[in-house]
């Protein structure tokens, strides 16, 4: 009789299962593919990745890029345009790779668009995703007598002031 048959079946399980006596299949089962060494130590793509990786791979995968690109001008806008222009103005609207900005006066509108390229070069220069062609200045927001859903015909309320 060999040792392996004078063992007891409960104690050449017991130690089978603990690893001091591997089993045939075991045996098998530990033999390395040669060729898989992508799960090796010290491998490429086994460190592990920052947050910041992550996200940007998860952004770049999902298509999130231009979306995001847009929350920045907005977010930054300070920083594109400076300080006090950015005081006096605020993006509206990007339609058609047209930016919308709305100015407090006429007068910013009017330098703003004196200064169009500039700040246009500024935009796509630090938001290239973001797909930015043209920048259009408006001014104030005023009410118009003549548009809208309770608009009359002819001199409407002008003749009251008078």
């Amino acid at each position: 009789m060999s040792d392996a048959e004078s063992i007891p079946e409960t104690i050449a399980t017991y130690l089978r299962l603990r690893g001091l006596q591997p089993s045939a299949r075991a045996k098998r089962r530990r033999r390395r593919n040669p060729e898989d060494d992508e799960h090796g130590p010290f491998t490429a793509g086994r460190d592990p990745h920052g947050v910041g990786d992550v996200l940007a791979t998860l952004t770049r995968e999902a298509g999130w890029e231009p979306q995001l690109a847009r929350e920045d001008i907005v977010l930054q806008w300070a920083d594109v345009a400076g300080g006090d222009t950015a005081r006096h103005t605020r993006p509206v609207g990007l339609n058609d790779g047209t930016l919308a900005v709305q100015c407090d006066s006429t007068a910013w509108a009017k330098q703003l668009q004196l200064m169009r390229s500039q700040i246009l070069t500024e935009l796509i220069r630090r938001f290239p995703d973001a797909g930015v062609e043209s920048i259009r200045f408006i001014g104030p927001d005023v009410p118009s007598w003549k548009w809208g859903p309770r608009t009359v015909s002819g001199r409407g309320p002008r003749d009251t002031y008078g």
